[in-house]
């Protein structure tokens, strides 16, 4: 009977052993947080405001049910100054918290695909993300100058990993080893947008051809969805599990390139103005029009990269062909004056150095389109060259003009 009692007793020890090392190995559900953490990537759309798509950053609470998405791209239409500080740069973008239902309305009804990563946080981790959210959510915070290169709802995203996580945590190689622009990448996501990718290009500057970096080429969501494919954060990896909660990609069509088209009807009107005798009545229209255009063209330049906050206007080497002074110009292009003959020589140089600058790579040109305007602007050059070769020239000897 002793003997009986002394085995009972040691296997209720062992249990109670085991029972004790199982506890210990799985953490008791309190210590679970309820509060699930994933990134939201959606897709591009038709339209140009939707042309490099989105992120937020979903946090769905498991135990009550709530759903909610941060979203750093909101901003405010109905401001009557909306234009003016859209134009100089200046225009405040903002953190907003929505229900997952209203976030994901926009691109249900535009059919637009949307990715999410659910992160693989620890209890700390995740209280210490809902933080720095909720505290960018506070009124002092919220509000950020929108870049779109450099501060926009992307990148905002992609700072919030290494503030919260630390110098631990890294994300994924995003470029393949690839040295690409931001004017290419730009390119790329315009392809189906010929209007709107030459306009672009004509106002982006030369800091918009440098080489990105991993980190700059997370401006766009695609990249940051791919940077977090293989983030880790001491060794182990950031995202737990993915999933395509929207399935429609986008397809790029070709489509009929206006611009180019444009430019060549131009260049044929401005060949046969000037080359056949019968069409020579258009020669002082399309003079003007041309001269009056880019210059203007070029003051836009001009106070983009100078009067905006707009660091991607900066340093625009467009103005080389689209010289400011042509709106001046344009109004005596057709009367016989010495100084026209000089102002057309450095008009021609500075076409050709503009060239010489896409060439070398200093600033990339949209040359395709803009390889015909060129042409008809040397045609009206050549020809002001031509006409003021005879033009009296001043003496400075006898303060007289001299043929």
């Amino acid at each position: 009977m002793r003997r009986y009692l002394l085995s009972l007793l040691l296997v209720l020890c062992s249990l109670y052993a085991f029972a004790q090392a199982d506890s210990a190995a799985t953490p008791a559900a309190d210590t679970l947080s309820p509060f699930r953490i994933s990134i939201l990537t959606c897709g591009v759309g038709d339209e140009l405001y939707s042309s490099f798509g989105h992120t937020g950053v979903r946090v769905t609470d498991t135990r009550s049910g709530k759903d909610e998405v941060y979203n750093y791209g909101t901003f405010n239409f109905s401001d009557p100054e909306f234009y003016k500080k859209f134009t100089l740069g200046k225009l405040p973008y903002y953190l907003d918290k929505s229900s997952y239902d209203d976030f994901m309305y926009t691109y249900v009804e535009e059919k637009r695909n949307v990715q999410e990563q659910v992160l693989a946080l620890s209890p700390d981790q995740v209280q210490r993300m809902i933080r720095y959210l909720e505290n960018n959510l506070k009124p002092e915070y919220r509000e950020y100058k929108y870049d779109f290169l450099f501060d926009n709802c992307a990148t905002r995203v992609r700072d919030i990993f290494p503030r919260v996580l630390g110098d631990e945590f890294y994300f994924g190689d995003v470029l393949d080893g690839k040295k690409i622009s931001y004017r290419d990448i730009l390119n790329q996501y315009l392809a189906d947008k010929h209007w709107e990718r030459f306009g672009i290009n004509l106002l982006l500057g030369s800091k918009v051809d440098s080489i990105m970096t991993g980190e700059g080429a997370m401006f766009l969501p695609d990249f940051i969805h791919k940077g977090l494919v293989h983030a880790k954060y001491r060794g182990q990896h950031v995202v737990k599990s993915s999933s395509t909660i929207l399935d429609h990609k986008h397809v790029f069509r070709t489509t009929f390139n206006g611009p180019l088209w444009m430019m060549i009807g131009l260049l044929v009107l401005t060949a046969l103005s000037f080359l056949v005798p019968s069409f020579r009545y258009l020669k002082s229209v399309l003079r003007f029009l041309l001269l009056f255009l880019t210059g203007l063209l070029g003051i836009f330049m001009l106070f983009m990269w100078l009067g905006t906050d707009h660091q991607a206007c900066s340093g625009n080497l467009n103005i080389l062909w689209a010289v400011p002074f042509n709106l001046v110009v344009a109004f005596v292009a057709h009367k016989k004056k010495p100084g026209l003959r000089i102002y057309a020589l450095a008009a021609i140089s500075l076409v050709i150095v503009a060239l010489i600058v896409h060439l070398l790579g200093f600033q990339r040109m949209p040359l395709i389109e803009l390889a015909p305007l060129l042409l008809c602007l040397m045609y009206i050059y050549i020809d002001m060259y031509k006409q003021n070769i005879g033009s009296p020239a001043f003496s400075v000897e006898t303060g007289a003009s001299a043929t």
